[in-house]
């Protein structure tokens, strides 16, 4: 057993590019369901706006409609980061609040939960290949971001957990997280913030008052679409692609397994809950691949081509033990968890 390699890969977990990105994925999450009572389901189509947002704007080689603006010399990479983080979004947020925002919870649900998969078909579409590069996705639209590093591509960094452009989106996303938390721990606090509490815990009362329920959801749903809309944009980055298989269900329920363990309804709550489940799957991959090689798991038992799977086996156990034994979350409280799906 080559522990070394075990902790290298389960600390890489835990502060790792992937617990960034669903960081921030589940901060948005938070903000709809957490704070303010929405379900939704589709978490992954907000942060495909932010990667196909920044993408289609510096990729594209030649003018179309769409866009605007002639991009050249790296100046079309702003552009393309407020396009995947503000315009994308806000537009996907009001075409799924208008109609569904006004109905009971569980519309909002079903239309997320759609209108992501509807988005991951269409992206794969041949015909739209010159937008979105169709299954293979878009690539070649980071460069300007990894030009500004200080970091040799080559060298490893941070006792040799990440190399020089991982270590770049590495100190950028958790500066990005912080900053993202801070001014939702603001709001949260602010007269604005206690609305969304009310709205979670009684519409109706929260209606007496004289708030408008639906534009403070409409709110909500628009902030927590431009956070996961971040984490899209950090992701397509990172991985310096776009492409429509990155944004699957799963990723959806892996931001809210961050939101459930961490907490919902607590800000750092799902930063924690990120870290935690990356670190988990980190750790119980490397382990049961060790303990294959070493043979202290028999080979009747699991080989290494299902370690993959068996890790997720053991995070749902995980997960089925902490909703038996503390259902709000390591650091949440039960009365967060309340719902009013009137």
């Amino acid at each position: 057993m080559d522990w070394g390699s075990i902790i290298e890969n389960t600390v890489r977990g835990l502060i790792g590019e992937q617990a960034i990105y669903f960081a921030l994925a589940a901060l948005g999450l938070n903000i709809h369901f957490g704070f303010t009572g929405l379900l939704n389901f589709g978490q992954a189509v907000f942060m495909a706006a932010g990667a196909y947002g920044l993408a289609m704007t510096v990729a594209s080689e030649e003018p179309h409609d769409l866009i605007l603006f002639t991009i050249g010399d790296g100046n079309g990479f702003w552009l393309g980061i407020f396009m995947g983080v503000i315009v994308f979004p806000v537009i996907l947020a009001l075409i799924l609040g208008i109609p569904t925002l006004r109905l009971r919870a569980d519309y909002l649900a079903m239309v997320t939960i759609a209108t992501a998969e509807i988005f991951r078909l269409v992206a794969r579409t041949p015909a739209l290949d010159d937008w979105t590069g169709s299954s293979d996705g878009l690539t070649g639209f980071a460069s300007t971001f990894y030009d500004w590093s200080p970091f040799e591509p080559r060298q490893r960094y941070f006792f040799n957990l990440f190399q020089g452009n991982q270590m770049w989106v590495f100190i950028i996303g958790w500066i990005t997280v912080a900053i993202v938390a801070f001014i939702l721990w603001l709001l949260i606090r602010s007269p604005w913030g206690r609305v969304l509490k009310a709205i979670r815990e009684d519409e109706d009362a929260a209606r007496s008052l004289g708030k408008n329920a639906y534009a403070y959801k409409m709110q909500a749903l628009i902030l927590g679409g431009v956070v996961g809309a971040i984490g899209g944009t950090l992701r397509a980055i990172g991985t310096q692609s776009a492409q429509p298989d990155n944004f699957i269900t799963d990723v959806t329920f892996f931001a809210w397994v961050a939101v459930i363990l961490g907490g919902a309804g607590k800000v750092f709550g799902p930063i924690i809950g990120s870290m935690l489940l990356w670190a988990t799957l980190a750790f119980a991959d490397t382990f049961l691949r060790e303990g294959v090689d070493a043979g202290w798991v028999p080979d009747w038992l699991i080989t290494g081509t299902q370690v993959g799977q068996v890790r997720f086996m053991l995070v749902g156990l995980g997960l089925v033990f902490l909703a038996w034994r503390r259902p709000q979350g390591i650091f949440g409280n039960k009365e967060e968890m309340a719902l009013d799906d009137r």
